[in-house]
Formats: C-alpha cells, structure tokens, sequence
C-alpha cells in the first residue's frame, strides 16, 4: 500500500520517481503527492491570464472604431486632464462608500448579470457622448457605480465574502488594474505589479475598518488608498473621454464606448477573482508561481 509523501522523491535522487532504493519490486512504493493546481484550476488560471493580461481598453477601442485610439488619451489639453483627475476619483470615493456600506449580495440568487450592467452603463455613456466633458463629473460615478455592482456580483460568483472589507477593497482594486503605468511595464507581470504597489494600502484600509467600522472621506487610509487607484483609473477614463471626443467617435456613439469601457473591467474582475480564490485554496506564493509559468508558456 503505498504511503503518501509530498516531495520525497527529492531526498532519493538516485531512485526511480516513486520508488525508495532497495525497495525496487515490492509493493512498499512512495506516491508522491502533487503540490499544484488541479487540471481544472490551471484551466481557471490560464483563464485569468487571459483576462488581465490581454487587451488593454485602448486596444478594445481601437477593435470597435477601427483605428488606433492608444494616444488620444495623451492629447487632452491639462485642463480636460485635471477635470478626468477630479471625476475619476470624486467617482472612486463614492465607489468606496458603496462598497463597504451596502455592497453585501449575499442573498441574491444566479450568476452576474454582466450583459445588463453592460447595457446600463452603455446607456450612461450617451449622457458623455452627448455633452462630452461636462458630463462626466455626473456621467462617470454613474457608470462607476454601475460596474462596482457588476464587479461586486463576480466577486461573489468566485466565492468572495462580500461582507468582509477585504473582499469590498478588493472590488475597488479591479479599478486600478486597467491603467498601466510607465514603471510597471518593467515588470513581467503587469497584473502583480500593481497588486504589490497597493498592497500595503489595501491591508492597513482592511485592517481600519474592522477596527473602526467604517471608513471617512478623511481618513488617512482612503487619503492613500484612493489617489492609487485613481492614478490608474484615470488613464482609462482619459482615453474613454478622448475617444468619445473624436470626430470618428460619432459612427458607434458615446454608449459604445461605455460599454467597451465595461467590458474591459468586467474582464480584469474575472481574472482578478478567480486569482484570489485559487490564492485563498493554495496560498499566494503557488498561485504567483504557476501564473508567471503559464504566461510564460503561452508566450512561447
């Protein structure tokens, strides 16, 4: 009958796998018992690759317009610019506020509802494509408000708690994984660079809140955490905004945009969850591991 031993074969190198020395032909034979995913969570993880390090928003666009939209973003004159800063995280703050007060979805039923927040975020976008710029400071906490809802229903899909603040940060950080910035793109991964650049403020606002109960507008936490995440969310917004401001804009219209602009983050949720609950079943370290030999495979 044989013993199961994680890893022992490592001690007997000169051995066969499996089978202690001298012991060859009998029935005392080492299983060795596998450290990694399952067939079915690598499926899951090469799905998650597929999500977070696929196309960007900008290359989403450039799919629906049918013309390169990756600069447009950089030509917004600094006014348009600061007015994209202030909405991205006036947006994001009430985002937060959502998210720890009432985002619990415990009690509903089925899967997320991904096409109807689609829609309903399409239908916001006509508001930006209507009245360009001055709309967003109204447009976009909508639009936000609509995909955390989205978000948070993904979340709960891959087994997240909603009720814990964790889980609630961890809904507002899909919103910092669509923007890339220059610093990270030295890294392999694009996905766990800006995991461990908002580490530490992820786990000292989780930690606030279970002490506190609640999280203020002032609070040194959300002074830290939401200007993070508002620095990436920004560099979609920007080129969102700088598209819908385009002449050729007009043929597919500001909800068209919107919903691509839902699209992208509903995919980083799919990806970034089902991250989480492998980490949550086989630890970080594992998790980061097979993720950067996957990657590195499908590159190959």
């Amino acid at each position: 009958m044989g013993i199961l031993v994680p890893g022992l074969a490592a001690l007997y190198s000169g051995a066969p796998a499996g089978i202690m020395p001298g012991c060859e032909g009998v029935m005392s034979t080492i299983e060795i018992m596998p450290a990694g995913l399952t067939r079915e969570e690598t499926e899951d993880l090469k799905r998650a690759i597929a999500c977070l390090e696929g196309s960007s928003f900008a290359q989403r666009l450039t799919d629906a317009i049918g013309r390169p939209v990756a600069v447009l973003g950089l030509r917004l004159p600094l006014p348009a610019r600061r007015v994209v800063a202030y909405a991205s995280e006036r947006a994001l703050r009430g985002a937060l506020k959502l998210a720890l007060r009432t985002i619990d979805l415990r009690g509903s039923a089925g899967r997320s509802a991904n096409r109807a927040h689609k829609l309903a975020a399409a239908a916001s976008g006509a508001l930006g494509g209507a009245f360009g710029l001055a709309a967003l400071p109204v447009e976009l906490p909508l639009s936000t408000t609509i995909l955390l809802r989205s978000i948070a229903e993904i979340a709960r899909e891959e087994g997240e708690d909603l009720a814990a603040p964790q889980a609630a940060l961890a809904c507002i950080e899909v919103f910092g994984l669509g923007g890339k910035q220059d610093e990270e793109a030295m890294f392999e991964s694009g996905y766990f660079a800006v995991r461990a650049a908002l580490a530490k403020s992820v786990t000292d606002s989780a930690r606030f809140v279970a002490s506190q109960g609640a999280v203020t507008q002032s609070a040194p936490v959300v002074v830290r955490f939401i200007p993070q995440i508002a620095a990436r969310f920004g560099v979609v917004v920007s080129e969102k905004m700088a598209a819908q401001a385009a002449p050729v804009i007009g043929a597919i219209g500001g909800a068209a945009v919107n919903a691509v602009f839902a699209e992208h983050f509903q995919t980083l949720a799919r990806g970034h969850f089902i991250v989480r609950r492998l980490e949550r079943e086989h630890g970080p370290s594992l998790v980061a591991f097979e993720y950067q030999r996957l990657r590195g495979e499908a590159r190959a």
